[in-house]
């Protein structure tokens, strides 16, 4: 189950049960969107989930890419990366939870091939304001896989306001024992995916409305799913990665984490890159920024003659033409590049902040705080200055 076979079986499942293909957009969200860039697959799609008529109907499905700025901090673990794949269904006030599930199940186990008794669900425990979903547990107790309740794991929304409701997460168990615990209690249990009854609108005031169309938002991430069906440890190990993961080593001899830290933020520098974002102090550019400079952090911090330009266009092209994007690979590159340029002249005054203000002694938290908040010299690299004139 290659990447292009996981996505086309996907498809083809849905479009076999009416539903429409759309074309996945692009990170950046609209003018007042209030979240910088695309975070999930329902996205695009809010207003539609919200009561709009779409122009394709009511039964949709699509692959869409996302970025979360949350997962920063757990990018380099099994799971986690900054820019990914969603593959998505979508009943628009069509069919209700029980078959969405039901598909979903069946897509697993006949589509994919992925043992029943690999699967657990956590299902809607019920809060405050809104009563257990009985439905979904109805569902998987009939389908016989086991189930969890929980309640703040299980409630899905977009952010604050805005369409949200119950949702019920599937995972598969990637242990080499045999099941065994729950999905909270265990790490081996990987959430692939995730079926949303979006079902009211949150406003201001925390209160919610039920909507008058409700509809389902299912969301499957592909680079999960990949881990599980290529049986690979993490999703680094997949065949999406195997560029990155074949060539940086050949480039940088760096430990495990650096590796996967360094392969996902370039990528995803690239694919922001590609939407039409460039590096700044503030907004989708700050994030950008962020991204390439922590790479360049890790690249420095063991070996400052590292360099960006050492990349080969081979990696731009792959990642460009995987998330169908058409941006010239010179341009892109040359973004990254300058950015380099602007990081390391950053750096010089850094040490020329260092050696002046005299920093010679074990640095305080305020002294770190300093020198991030006045000089924006991010801590771990201040350690590596700190450390190389040590040297």
């Amino acid at each position: 189950m290659n990447t292009d076979r996981t996505v086309s079986t996907f498809i083809d499942f849905f479009r076999d049960r009416g539903h429409q293909r759309i074309t996945g957009d692009s990170l950046l969200r609209p003018p007042g969107d209030p979240v910088l860039f695309t975070t999930s697959g329902m996205h695009p799609l809010t207003p539609y989930l919200l009561g709009r008529p779409h122009p394709l109907g009511q039964r949709l499905v699509g692959v869409q890419r996302c970025l979360r700025t949350t997962d920063l901090d757990e990018v380099g673990d099994r799971t986690h990366l900054t820019v990914f794949e969603m593959l998505g269904s979508w009943s628009l006030g069509d069919y209700g939870g029980p078959q969405s599930l039901r598909w979903g199940y069946e897509l697993l186990r006949d589509g994919f091939g992925i043992q029943p008794g690999r699967l657990h669900v956590t299902v809607f425990g019920g809060d405050d304001q809104v009563g257990p979903d009985t439905e979904s547990l109805r569902t998987w107790n009939e389908l016989g896989v086991p189930v969890e309740l929980t309640r703040e794991d299980n409630w899905w929304s977009n952010g604050p306001t805005g369409p949200c409701g119950p949702d019920s997460e599937i995972f598969v168990w990637t242990g080499d024992t045999p099941p065994q615990g729950t999905p909270t209690g265990d790490q081996r249990w990987v959430e692939v995916w995730n079926h949303v009854k979006m079902r009211y609108h949150r406003h201001d005031d925390g209160s919610l409305q039920p909507l008058l169309r409700p509809g389902i938002d299912t969301g499957l991430g592909l680079e999960r799913l990949l881990t599980v069906l290529q049986d690979k440890p993490s999703v680094y190990d997949c065949d999406i990665f195997d560029p990155w993961t074949r060539t940086i080593p050949g480039l940088w001899d760096l430990d495990e984490l650096s590796l996967r830290v360094v392969c996902d933020h370039l990528r995803s520098g690239i694919v922001v890159i590609g939407d039409g974002v460039l590096p700044s102090n503030t907004g989708r550019g700050y994030v950008l920024r962020r991204l390439t400079r922590r790479v360049l952090t890790t690249l420095w911090r063991d070996d400052p003659s590292r360099t960006l330009s050492d990349l080969p266009t081979e990696l731009f092209e792959h990642t460009l033409d995987h998330f169908r994007q058409t941006g010239d690979v010179g341009s892109v590159r040359e973004v990254l590049l300058d950015e380099e340029r602007r990081f390391s002249e950053l750096l010089e005054r850094g040490r020329l902040v260092l050696s002046r203000q005299g920093f010679d002694g074990p640095l305080r938290e305020e002294d770190y705080s300093y020198l991030h908040e006045t000089h924006g010299l991010p801590r771990e690299l201040v350690v590596g200055l700190i450390g190389s004139e040590e040297r």
